[in-house]
């Protein structure tokens, strides 16, 4: 899946000289953790989320009067706090990508740009929810591991295995073992009423299957 699909377009903008009051106030009322600054021509500026605003709100402890607070608070801006060295993405980045690109660079939102133009942004919120429709998670299924080796036509197997007793495979995601190399954990999910089913399949074709925790991994490995 690419960014463009799951991107907000709907995008909520400030000019610079906003004041940290004013953005604060914005960012509460649209219920959203990031603001994108734009210029007059509405080119990206920088973007400041709430905890910029929260670092750049006064201490509760301080001894000034609430006026002066005030007074002091309206005159910062939000090109005084917003981030100016922005890591943008194009629409046509996979999801995958941009999740590595925020978790390299410890940041939580990414303003998307397409031919130098401000199109959308998105969010980890956003690649959470990717990634749990992805691995099919619901009430009404049932989650396991088998571990296999990494090999060709090992997945064809298990799904025949799973096919040729009317098993729906929902979700599989392939998890690589970094203790064990060369092992993968296929990370399955069927209808919950096919549970039981499907792991008495996989058990009896070979498979080492695994429907709940274990801290040593070393018994279910997959014999060579």
């Amino acid at each position: 899946m690419y960014v463009g699909r799951i991107m907000h377009t709907h995008l909520v903008t400030v000019p610079p000289d906003t004041t940290i009051t004013k953005a604060r106030n914005i960012i509460a009322e649209k219920q959203i953790h990031h603001l994108l600054v734009v210029n007059e021509s509405d080119e990206l500026l920088g973007i400041i989320s709430d905890r910029d605003l929260k670092q750049s709100w006064a201490s509760p402890a301080t001894t000034l009067s609430v006026h002066e607070l005030n007074y002091l608070l309206n005159q910062l801006t939000a090109d005084m706090i917003m981030v100016k060295k922005i890591i943008t993405i194009s629409p046509n980045t996979t999801i995958e990508r941009a999740a590595n690109i925020m978790q390299e660079n410890r940041i939580s939102a990414l303003p998307v740009m397409e031919e130098d133009k401000l199109v959308g942004i998105i969010t980890t919120n956003d690649v959470m929810e990717v990634l749990l429709q992805a691995i099919g998670i619901s009430e009404d299924s049932t989650r396991f591991s088998v571990l296999v080796e990494d090999r060709i036509g090992v997945v064809a197997e298990v799904s025949r295995l799973l096919q040729e007793h009317q098993i729906n495979i929902r979700s599989l995601v392939t998890l690589p073992e970094k203790k064990h190399p060369g092992i993968y954990q296929l990370v399955m999910r069927v209808a919950a009423k096919d549970g039981e089913k499907a792991v008495s399949v996989l058990s009896g074709g070979g498979f080492n299957v695994l429907s709940e925790y274990v801290q040593d991994f070393a018994p279910y490995l997959p014999k060579a």
